[in-house]
C-alpha cells in the first residue's frame, strides 16, 4: 500500500489524483490548481470534477469568471475518501488493539521507520521493534506463536511487508544509540503499542513504562 499517496493508490488515473488533491486541503481551489496539483490537464481536471460534482462528492461555486471546487465533507462518500487519506494514522489503533493478544506482553513493542514519518510507499516494510520480557526465551511457545499470529494479522492490515526486528530485554542492554544507528531512530520516532518506550540515556538505552525508568542502559 502506499501511504504517502493512499487515495490514488486505491483509486487509479485522473480522478483518484483529483481526489486526493482535493482530500489533502479543506480550502477552496479553482480548476486550474488542482489540475495543476495532480499533474493532469486543465481540460481531464474539468471533466472528472463535472462528474464528482454530478455525485455529490465535490461542491462547485463560480466566482467571476472562476469555478472554486471543494470536496463535499459532509457528503458520505466524501468522508470515505478523506478516511483513505489519513489510512496510516487510522492503523495505529489497530495495531495496539492486536498487540494486547501477545504473550507474555512485550517489554516493548514499536512502530518506526517510513510508516511513522509518513514517507511509506508501496515498496516500504512496516518496521516493528519486539522486545520480549525479562525471562522469557526465543525460542518460547506462547511467545513464538502470539508474535506470529500478530504479525501475520499486521501484514494483513498494511498491506506491506513486516520488518521485525525481536531480540531480548537483556540484549537491549548491549545496544549503542550511535548517531544514525537504528536505535537512535526507534528512540526518536518510534510509536508505542504496547509496553514501554525505548529512549536515548547517555551513550545507550533506557526503557521508560508510565513515566517511569524501568531498566537503565550505560
Amino acid at each position: 500500500m502506499d501511504y504517502v499517496r493512499p487515495i490514488e493508490a486505491v483509486v487509479p488515473g485522473v480522478q483518484g489524483r483529483v481526489l486526493g488533491v482535493l482530500a489533502r486541503t479543506d480550502a477552496e481551489q479553482t480548476m486550474r490548481t488542482v489540475a495543476g496539483l495532480a499533474g493532469v490537464s486543465v481540460q481531464q481536471a474539468s471533466v472528472v470534477l463535472a462528474h464528482l460534482v454530478e455525485l455529490g462528492v465535490v461542491t462547485r461555486r463560480d466566482v467571476g469568471s472562476a469555478a472554486l471546487v471543494q470536496l463535499a465533507r459532509d457528503n458520505e462518500a466524501a468522508r470515505v475518501i478523506v478516511a483513505l487519506a489519513g489510512l496510516a494514522s487510522s492503523l495505529l489503533p489497530r495495531l495496539r488493539a492486536e498487540a494486547r493478544r501477545v504473550k507474555p506482553a512485550p517489554a516493548s513493542l514499536m512502530v518506526f521507520g517510513s510508516f511513522v514519518r509518513g514517507e511509506a510507499g508501496t515498496d516500504s516494510d512496516l518496521d516493528v521493534l519486539a522486545v520480549r520480557p525479562t525471562g522469557t526465551a526465543a525460542d518460547d511457545d506462547r511467545w513464538t506463536d502470539t508474535l506470529g499470529r500478530w504479525q501475520d494479522k499486521a501484514r494483513r492490515m498494511v498491506g506491506n511487508p513486516i520488518n521485525l526486528l525481536e531480540l531480548s530485554s537483556e540484549e537491549l542492554d548491549h545496544q549503542r544509540a550511535s548517531r544514525g544507528s537504528v536505535w537512535q531512530a526507534i528512540a526518536t520516532e518510534g510509536v508505542v503499542l504496547v509496553g514501554a518506550r525505548i529512549i536515548v540515556q547517555g551513550r545507550g538505552l533506557a526503557l521508560v513504562d508510565g513515566g517511569s525508568l524501568t531498566q537503565a542502559v550505560s
